[in-house]
This record gives structure tokens, C-alpha cells and sequence, in this order.
């Protein structure tokens, strides 16, 4: 004999649909970029999906495009390396992590090495 269970059920005064013609939408306010020292920089070395090439990639900010490109700038002239801005995360060609960690101490950054 099976058991049944119950189906759930939607609280009363729950409102499934609006017939309001000029519906309030939800104001989103744009969150500010914290500052540096609120942030945390994660950097790891990285070789997968680069044919055995080694790149050390720098994770877990919070900033808008612009200031991410400057940061790319001033690292890759800092390293005398190649890099590039993918998926929210800055990548330095070859293994930089100590000269990537300083510079980011030295702006005011908490910088935490993850991985081997």
C-alpha cells in the first residue's frame, strides 16, 4: 500500500499574478565596489586548459571593468608578463604569486594564496 503525501500548498494571501497596470518594480540599488582593504584577494597558479602552461590567476575581487583593466595594466608591467581578464578573474602568464602577493599588500588588499 502506497503512502500518500501531501501536497504543499500555497499560503492564503500569497499573490500568484497582478492585475496593477502600472506595477511598482523593485528598486535595486547598485552596490558601491568596497574598498581594498575590505576585500580579499585570492591567488592561485593555474595550468589547466592551457596546454601545460603555468598562469597565476587573481580572484574574489569586487570592482567595476575599468578598474580591473588598471590593475591588469599595472600587474602585467610590474611582472613583465602577458595577461589577460576573463570571468571576473585577472590572469598573469607565468608563476608571480610572491611579486602578485606584495603589490596587492602594498595597495591595502587581504591577499590569501590557495592551493599548492
Amino acid at each position: 500500500m502506497k503512502q500518500q503525501i501531501p501536497k504543499k500548498q500555497v499560503p492564503q494571501g500569497t499573490r500568484v499574478y497582478s492585475t496593477d497596470p502600472n506595477p511598482v518594480p523593485a528598486t535595486i540599488t547598485p552596490e558601491a565596489n568596497p574598498p581594498p582593504r575590505q576585500q580579499t584577494a585570492r591567488i592561485w597558479r593555474d595550468s589547466k586548459r592551457r596546454r601545460g602552461k603555468t598562469v597565476t590567476v587573481i580572484g574574489g575581487l569586487q570592482h567595476d571593468p575599468a578598474t580591473f583593466e588598471d590593475l591588469l595594466k599595472t600587474l602585467k608591467k610590474s611582472c613583465g608578463a602577458g595577461g589577460t581578464f576573463k570571468d571576473g578573474e585577472i590572469e598573469i602568464q607565468g608563476d608571480h604569486r610572491e611579486a602578485i602577493s606584495a603589490f596587492f599588500l602594498k595597495l591595502g588588499y587581504k591577499v590569501k594564496a590557495v592551493g599548492g
